[in-house]
């Protein structure tokens, strides 16, 4: 069994290949994708070739870690179903390009998946393309209900993360969020919340932070508005290495919070939410583009202000 995927092999170099798949067991299921997620986030960095490094990193690999589709075949001890309509998070089921193993740290992006059914999420299939964003929902939905955590008054950045935190909080009861955005085609779309440059916010009491920007440079700034014995909670991707000026922070009491990625039940929780219409993912896929147009899509991706989350369609990929 084999598969048509992306498989990036150098920074800034990316094809649609065909790749030999893992034969599945009894625990996997074999996933025929409709669509995949782009992420402006870790895939920019692996895209220009400034991914940290992790356990299983390197090229050629496959991208993507945003996946849904339909089980064609279902092992018996998987606890899915053909037909089910299902969220993957990557595959590792990849075999070798040009004699060399092609890795799976993400491996999202490809026509057919073989994964263990455990590892993946039963969707409506009603959800089409925004299925994808379920990741990016329980990557907020942890930030926001970790034990202890203050839901946030600010969020910087409105994006796709930015936009799932504040609708996110606003669903827990919290008061509305104030969001800061730089860029000017990303304030429209707010719902229930306003969207503010930095410079016109004079506020300088927030109790909680949510930083979903990744920009490493701008703790000196949040630490600035926040309120004694405020909180920052870095919930983007940061590819530089993080530092502050200690004073400022020694005076507020500062603390500092690193959100990981979703969990499991983070995953279920959001799922839930979405399933019983109050968490809305509308608004969110600014655009979409066929898999065999993937190098293009990528850099609209990554450089187009106006693209909030794009969707690539495998629905036609042989």
């Amino acid at each position: 069994m084999d598969t048509v995927a992306i498989v990036m092999t150098a920074p800034q170099e990316m094809a649609l290949r065909r790749l030999d798949l893992t034969p599945p067991g009894d625990s996997d299921v074999v996933v025929e994708v409709d669509w995949s997620g782009i992420s402006t986030g870790t895939e920019r960095l692996l895209w220009t070739g400034r991914m940290p490094p992790f356990p299983g990193m390197g090229y050629p690999l496959v991208p993507g870690y945003e996946a849904v589709g339909r089980v064609v075949s279902a092992g018996p001890q998987s606890g899915r179903r053909e037909g089910d309509a299902i969220f993957v998070p990557g595959a590792r089921c990849f075999g070798t390009l040009d004699g060399v193993e092609v890795r799976g740290l993400f491996g999202g992006a490809a026509k057919r998946l073989v994964v263990p059914g455990a590892r993946t999420t039963r969707i409506d299939p009603a959800l089409g393309e925004r299925g994808t964003l379920i990741a990016l929902a329980a990557t907020a939905w942890h930030a926001i209900s970790a034990a202890g955590a203050s839901p946030p008054d600010l969020i910087v950045g409105h994006g796709v993360l930015g936009r799932l935190l504040a609708r996110l909080a606003i669903l827990t009861g919290a008061a509305p969020p104030m969001v800061w955005e730089t860029q000017p085609a990303r304030h429209a779309g707010a719902a229930g919340y306003a969207v503010l440059r930095p410079e016109d916010d004079e506020r300088r009491d927030y109790r909680a932070i949510y930083d979903a920007s990744g920009d490493a440079a701008a703790l000196d700034g949040l630490i600035a508005r926040l309120a004694p014995g405020g909180e920052i909670v870095l919930a983007g991707f940061y590819a530089d290495r993080l530092s502050f000026a200690f004073p400022p922070a020694f005076m507020r009491e500062a603390r500092l919070r690193v959100a990981a990625e979703w969990r499991p039940a983070d995953m279920l929780a959001v799922a839930e939410m979405i399933a019983e219409g109050q968490l809305d993912l509308d608004g969110l896929i600014t655009h979409r583009a066929d898999a065999a147009q993937a190098e293009q899509a990528y850099r609209t991706a990554f450089d187009d202000s106006a693209c909030l989350k794009l969707a690539l369609d495998w629905r036609r990929a042989a």
